[in-house]
């Protein structure tokens, strides 16, 4: 199954590329998945309104084949002012077609609330767009302290079985929803 995974975060000095580190090998060491990375620091050049320039089409030329390519998402969001960062808003509105009737899994991290509001703002963003979000997450409260040195979290078994279980449903719903496509094209 084709998964695109989405790094939601692209300010300086980011701690995105640590949790997509880890998280990218979870997605990779299973044989289930085909995955690939789309991340939004390296699509900033996305207009900021959808009017269909040709700066935009050219900017969106390599980040709309990924999306319609995946069978399924895994979007790694942090917490920024109690929701989602303004560019993965950006990234996620300019496409519409590529996301629906496919399931997205939702990855957050941040501060005390671990990036649960972002992730509860992205699920209301998904069901207008009839992507389907799966139930379980993974979340990590005060991330900069939760990882070594090395980027491995100091404690891995909760985000590791969470992890599991996740990729799980997402492949469930992936198959189930692909499956479903094949025999009848969405026309929501």
């Amino acid at each position: 199954m084709n998964v695109t995974l989405v790094v939601g975060s692209n300010r300086h000095g980011r701690f995105g590329p640590v949790v997509a580190d880890w998280l990218r090998g979870h997605l990779e060491g299973r044989a289930d998945l085909a995955v690939r990375v789309v991340d939004v620091a390296e699509t900033a050049a996305l207009p900021t309104t959808l009017e269909r320039t040709p700066a935009a089409t050219a900017a969106l030329a390599e980040v709309t084949p990924k999306l319609a390519a995946a069978d399924a998402f895994v979007v790694l969001t942090p917490e920024y002012n109690h929701s989602f960062p303004a560019g993965l808003k950006n990234l996620i509105d300019w496409h519409f077609t590529e996301w629906q009737a496919k399931p997205v899994a939702l990855v957050s991290y941040g501060g005390v609330s671990g990036g649960l509001r972002a992730v509860e703002h992205l699920r209301q963003v998904f069901a207008e767009l009839h992507a389907v979000t799966v139930r379980d997450t993974v979340s990590f409260h005060r991330a900069g302290d939760s990882f070594d040195e090395a980027g491995r979290p100091k404690d891995a078994a909760a985000p590791d079985a969470a992890a599991k279980a996740m990729l799980d449903q997402l492949v469930w719903w992936g198959q189930a929803l692909r499956e479903a496509r094949e025999r009848r094209p969405y026309g929501g």
